[in-house]
């Protein structure tokens, strides 16, 4: 069998508060640079509307947008031959008169960038030389992609012009931009609308704050996305987007976004429904890596995951599988996300059968081929408590497009059993110990 391991060693580790936001901002990056199509997702979209006496319109093409044949020609050209579930719902809405604002959960992959963009240019009076629609994204690099696709699909309308206002890109105090859209990071948006009054606030009509989730994870970002927002007009549209939806989202999106219409995406928990999931009682690292080689035989035709709490345990792991002849590739957080990317595409084309991985890998990571997550470490919070949700999303890598799963979770002490008691007493679902007998069945699903 051939030998092959995927390493890439960077000596940057994420410890500290601010990495851990560049991490959430990287893997977000990750995500847009490596869905170029969309997701096939079975999430039920809920819409909670901001008048629950107006009718619910939704759309099935695009042609029901009435949208300008320039923009029409741009949306088919990037590849959308029908609205995804997040487009069907979110479009209306955002296209409609008067102007309607929202708040709407959505990953990488359901078309989310694609509807805000389509929103924009379609609001857009070429007409008028100067800014319009003013969109802010966390990152420098994040901003870019989305720039993306906005020039993507504004390509047979070249009247609408785009700016970035990012690092480097510096004006002069006073000029007036002619670009009726303007992409960027808060802090040289808020620039560019205060100090250089490079932007007329007040003559914006759109607002779109993307990836909400990443921004309020710094500070500044969060107090600066709140100013820009202050000084537009009040009839200006106002739209966000996040992945997530903890608490301190929903604050800040509610001080953000007056009178929202809300697009959920309903909790991904039924998945668990098509996972088969099973442990194993071991000792130690080495017992556990024992009792991994043991059932490896049964899924080496499908492609597996592995997850590691640490980067060194994950390092460890996949040098001990190539010794053993497996041919494996390895991710982790302290690579660059250009690297990461180029480790992912190398797995979905199946030049690697198994992926070792740290939690960078837990969500929005779509491989068909994956048929096996095992859990060679459970996931904790930074109480040592179990990360239910990291769980899910990392169990969630299998069992997707309506097929089975299968995940094994490797126990070694009387804390990760506990752990897994808490798992089981989250998700109100028993999680059997995995005997000689379960292996055949395992066959079946991982084939």
């Amino acid at each position: 069998m051939v030998k092959s391991l995927t390493v890439i060693n960077i000596c940057m580790l994420f410890t500290c508060d601010s990495c851990i936001v560049e991490d959430k901002a990287a893997q977000s990056l990750l995500n847009k640079i490596i869905h170029t199509s969309l997701v096939n997702t079975t999430n039920q979209v809920e819409v909670l509307q901001r008048d629950p006496n107006s009718p619910l319109y939704s759309v099935k093409t695009f042609e029901e947008l009435r949208l300008k044949e320039e923009l029409l020609k741009g949306v088919y050209s990037m590849g959308f031959n029908r609205p995804s579930k997040i487009q069907e719902n979110a479009l209306p809405m955002m296209l409609a008169e008067p102007p309607q604002n929202l708040i709407a959960q959505s990953q990488s992959g359901t078309g989310k960038t694609a509807a805000f963009a389509l929103a924009m240019l379609s609001h857009v009076n070429p007409a008028k030389k100067w800014t319009q629609c003013l969109c802010i994204s966390p990152t420098y690099e994040l901003a870019l992609q989305t720039g993306k696709v906005i020039e993507q699909m504004g390509k047979y309308y070249p009247e609408v012009k785009l700016a970035y206002a990012i690092r480097g890109n510096k004006l002069d105090r006073g000029m007036k931009l002619q670009e009726q859209i303007v992409i960027g990071t808060p802090g040289t948006v808020l620039d560019w609308c205060s100090k250089l009054k490079i932007i007329d606030p007040k003559k914006i009509s759109v607002f779109v704050l993307d990836e909400a989730d990443v921004m309020i994870a710094t500070q500044g970002h969060q107090d600066q996305s709140i100013r820009i927002q202050r000084m537009l007009p009040k009839e200006c549209q106002m739209l966000l987007f996040s992945a997530t939806f903890e608490d301190s989202v929903w604050k800040f999106a509610e001080r953000v976004v007056p009178d929202p219409n809300i697009i959920k995406l309903k909790r991904e928990e039924e998945t668990l429904d098509t996972i088969k999931q099973y442990y194993v009682l071991c000792s130690d690292k080495e017992e556990k890596f024992t009792a991994l080689c043991n059932i490896y035989g049964a899924i080496t035709i499908a492609q597996a995951m592995i997850f590691c709490h640490t980067r060194k345990t994950a390092g460890w792991l996949a040098a001990e599988l190539t010794k053993e002849g497996h041919v494996v590739a390895l991710l982790s957080g302290e690579m660059t996300v250009e690297q990461r990317a180029a480790v992912i595409e190398r797995f979905r084309e199946g030049k690697e059968k198994v992926l070792v991985t740290t939690n960078v890998c837990s969500r929005g990571i779509d491989v068909e081929q994956v048929s096996v997550v095992i859990n060679f470490d459970l996931p904790m919070d930074k109480d040592g408590n179990a990360d239910n949700e990291t769980y899910l999303h990392r169990i969630g890598r299998t069992g997707r497009f309506g097929k089975r799963g299968l995940a094994v979770n490797m126990i070694d002490s009387k804390h990760s059993m506990n752990i897994l008691n808490q798992i089981e007493d989250h998700f109100n679902k028993k999680i059997n110990k995995l005997d000689t007998d379960d292996l055949d069945e395992i066959e079946k699903i991982s084939n």
